[in-house]
């Protein structure tokens, strides 16, 4: 009799077990279809772009694909058609006006905070111009000291390098170069685009030569070539209103917004892939690890692709948390 208790608890257990595993869903893409990812233009952006796609598509099945983007117009087609799906980097502070219209239309949310300490964005100088001119710390200092960055082609002004266009921080520059009142003493020199930009600081620095203009964090660029955040007064709310406004009429200074840089999603992929917005929702990197991935990738003159993989390969300890064991090992397999 206590043989047959025991084969009988056993075979119960057992029939438990199996039916406990059969009934356990697997993480997957639930019915979004194709879900699609901005693919934004600088190094990090790029990265965190197909580290979303690779582990969407082999570790829930989905059809994810890759689609063109950069700040205003990927928050803008959000807003307007609720595509694309995702934006892993999306700097709400350049784009503060379109994300307050996404809040109240509810049809875009924020996953996460990509970067766990925020991210930084300003006018930068190299470390041995700071060193050398201890009277230049605010952006306010400039319109008194700006033979220090006159440059030979034009040595009755000095040069501040501004954003790219179509960035969204090119209003914002661009205002703030007036509510300083520099162009009596200043040329905003135009940078063309991200790769122009970031060669000028390269080339500035391998010179030592003055440098001084719009940059961003956490980035290869401000590690590796150890720059400097221009200080600014404070933040003024209704002041920066203005000043991202590319028709701002009277724009008045004040300090960058607070970096916030969001896991920009669509509201409907939360009801048609809840496994994947639950992975959104974790997705978040530490600044000074993501630096040095990026560092790794300029170097090596590394793709995106090849940028993210190198990431999964070589930090699982970070985005293991954003997902199952299950889901984990298959990203694992794939790469």
């Amino acid at each position: 009799m206590k043989f047959l208790f025991k084969l009988t608890s056993a075979v119960l257990l057992g029939t438990m077990a199996l039916a406990a595993t059969g009934s356990a869903k697997a993480a997957d893409c639930g019915k979004a279809g194709t879900v699609t990812i901005a693919e934004m233009t600088w190094l990090s952006a790029g990265t965190l772009a197909h580290v979303t796609q690779k582990i969407m598509a082999a570790g829930y099945g989905c059809d994810a694909q890759l689609i063109p983007g950069d700040t205003v117009p990927t928050a803008t087609s959000m807003l307007t058609k609720g595509q694309p799906d995702v934006a892993p980097e999306l700097w709400v502070s350049t784009a503060q006006s379109i994300w307050d219209q996404m809040q109240t239309k509810g049809n875009v949310y924020k996953a996460s905070d990509i970067f766990a300490s925020g991210g930084e964005e300003g006018w930068w100088i190299p470390d041995y111009i700071a060193k050398a001119h201890p009277e230049i710390k605010s952006i306010e200092d400039l319109k008194a000291n700006w033979k220090v960055f006159a440059d030979p082609s034009n040595p009755d002004k000095g040069r501040l390098y501004a954003c790219p266009p179509g960035w969204g921080c090119e209003p914002i520059t661009n205002n703030l170069f007036k509510a300083l009142g520099l162009a009596d003493t200043w040329e905003l020199f135009p940078s063309g685009s991200g790769e122009t930009l970031k060669a000028s600081i390269a080339k500035a620095v391998s010179r030592k030569e003055p440098f001084i203009g719009y940059y961003w964090g956490p980035t290869d660029v401000i590690g590796k070539y150890h720059m400097v955040l221009m200080a600014t007064p404070p933040f003024d709310k209704e002041n920066y209103k203005c000043l991202v406004d590319a028709n701002c009429s009277n724009p008045k200074v004040s300090g960058w917004a607070k970096g916030e840089v969001a896991v920009a999603v669509v509201t409907s992929l939360k009801t048609q892939a809840p496994d994947v917005a639950e992975f959104l929702s974790k997705m978040q990197v530490p600044n000074d690890d993501i630096s040095t991935v990026l560092a790794w990738g300029d170097t090596n003159g590394a793709t995106t692709d090849e940028v993210a993989t190198y990431f999964l390969k070589n930090y699982e300890s970070i985005w293991t948390k954003w997902v199952p064991a299950d889901v984990a090992d298959k990203v694992r397999a794939s790469l």
